[in-house]
């Protein structure tokens, strides 16, 4: 039996993880930045492109984490945390929260969130507060869900921001709904 190139390296230690990375580089995702603060230090804040809806019944949301995030063991400590999903025109808001070691929170404006008092971000289109409901392993990243306690829209017409490829992108041109059309 012959195997294809994909079945001889899929879930094989040979796979190129630049080729992996390109590949799945080709899913368009939103930009969020997660935050927390803990009682007495500084808040903490990373950029974050892995962020889902995961149920509806309970409330629940989900984002990896890199094992290697300086950000993560606060959050985790807190166990809180805010989503901030970005608009189209903040990119380098994003950018400052996905350098490592850099003062992310100098100079930006937020506020702490109604329920868990993490931070909120000016500008943002749409927040969602969360306390941490479990930690997963993920290979080389954690994987975090967390329990909705308070969303709000701030921006309905706002345009989101995208990742696409490593690079930030803007979304096309709205188009008509179609009657009853649905994702």
């Amino acid at each position: 039996m012959t195997q294809t190139r994909a079945e001889q390296t899929i879930g094989d230690e040979r796979l190129d993880p630049a080729r992996l990375r390109r590949a799945l580089g080709h899913f368009c995702t939103g930009v969020t930045v997660i935050t927390a603060t803990e009682p007495g230090q500084p808040p903490v804040g990373f950029a974050c492109q892995s962020f889902v809806s995961l149920s509806l019944q309970p409330p629940l949301v989900s984002f990896s984490v890199s094992r290697l995030s300086r950000s993560w063991p606060g959050i985790q400590r807190a166990g809180r945390f805010c989503v901030n999903i970005l608009a189209a025109d903040q990119e380098d808001l994003c950018r400052r929260f996905a350098v490592p070691g850099a003062d992310r929170f100098a100079d930006v404006t937020w506020w702490p969130s109604p329920v868990t008092g993490s931070p909120r971000l000016a500008g943002a289109l749409a927040w969602v507060d969360c306390t941490i409901e479990t930690v997963y392993p993920g290979g080389d990243h954690k994987i975090a869900v967390g329990r909705v306690q308070d969303l709000d829209i701030a921006d309905e017409e706002a345009e989101p921001l995208l990742f696409f490829l490593a690079e930030f992108r803007r979304p096309a041109p709205r188009t008509p709904k179609a009657s009853g059309a649905t994702p």
